[in-house]
């Protein structure tokens, strides 16, 4: 089996959840030569875990990004619904969903796992990393690793350094992007960090357009990814990030920063019938499950 990346990662990584960003970070350290554990909250959903995990392995596979078998892959894969088999980790990596309380429940519970010399890290897309730090044992062995949706594509890793994350985590948070074959940029914890901030504004404005009447969505998108050279528009992206997630963001970045993060009524509309994007089928457009 040959490994893509030659930067190090930590050999043994945790992944506290395992839904579509926690199958994509496993995935990631998967193919940087990590070994994996992915922890679920019971056997259905480690069972679907593993399939989405599976399923990206053997997409790389086909492409030809690594070489040998899904079978030798997936030997250094192991789900379980038991935070104890967290415990021989170098780093964990949270993701649970985007909620503050479910948040510190569950690093403050893989903490009390976790040898003394272990790395913990959330890949929260807004919440404060200093106030989820403050909850922990050990903050200054805490700090965030914002992963964009899809893990597997995606070149970006944001690193979010709170106020109490030490020195050496700043810099090995950093080797470890590399070593998964991505970019790190490196912010200071504020609401939103760099990335959601400047993501949910626009995306915000965009459904404000739409619910107004100025142009319809795909003529919106297609402003933005030909005249500014945006990869996907951002009612696309909205799509795939979740409408339900970005309004979650948004409320918590208005609570932050003021009303200009204020969800329009179109997007808790949407949210409320249901149409969440492409995990629903329907969101801006239309999608074939």
């Amino acid at each position: 089996m040959t490994e893509k990346h030659a930067l190090a990662v930590p050999a043994v990584v945790g992944v506290l959840g395992g839904g579509r960003m926690g199958a994509g970070i496993a995935h990631a350290f998967l193919l940087a030569g990590a070994e994996v554990t992915v922890v679920e909250r019971d056997g259905p959903a480690a069972e679907a875990a593993q399939e989405r995990i599976e399923r990206d392995l053997a997409r790389s596979l086909e492409r030809g990004a690594v070489d040998g078998n899904l079978d030798e892959w997936s030997q250094k894969l192991t789900l379980s619904v038991d935070h104890t088999d967290l415990a021989g980790c170098e780093l964990v990596v949270e993701a649970v969903p985007e909620a503050w309380e479910l948040k510190v429940s569950a690093l403050q519970e893989v903490e009390r796992h976790l040898p003394a010399t272990a790395w913990l890290a959330t890949n929260t897309s807004s919440l404060s990393v200093d106030g989820l730090a403050e909850q922990l044992e050990r903050p200054q062995r805490f700090c965030g690793l914002h992963f964009f949706n899809p893990v597997p594509a995606s070149k970006l890793v944001e690193v979010v350094n709170s106020q109490h994350t030490g020195q050496e985590l700043r810099q090995l948070s950093v080797q470890w992007v590399e070593g998964l074959g991505k970019t790190a940029v490196v912010v200071n914890d504020a609401p939103g960090f760099a990335s959601s901030r400047l993501g949910v504004v626009i995306a915000l404005e965009a459904i404000r357009m739409v619910e107004e009447g100025v142009a319809s969505p795909a003529d919106i998108d297609n402003a933005m990814v030909l005249g500014y050279r945006f990869p996907v528009g951002p009612l696309a992206l909205t799509d795939i990030v979740g409408l339900d997630v970005r309004l979650g963001i948004a409320e918590y970045l208005a609570s932050e920063l003021g009303e200009r993060f204020a969800p329009p009524q179109l997007m808790r509309d949407m949210v409320a019938r249901g149409e969440l994007g492409r995990k629903s089928g329907q969101g801006f457009f239309t999608y074939d499950q």
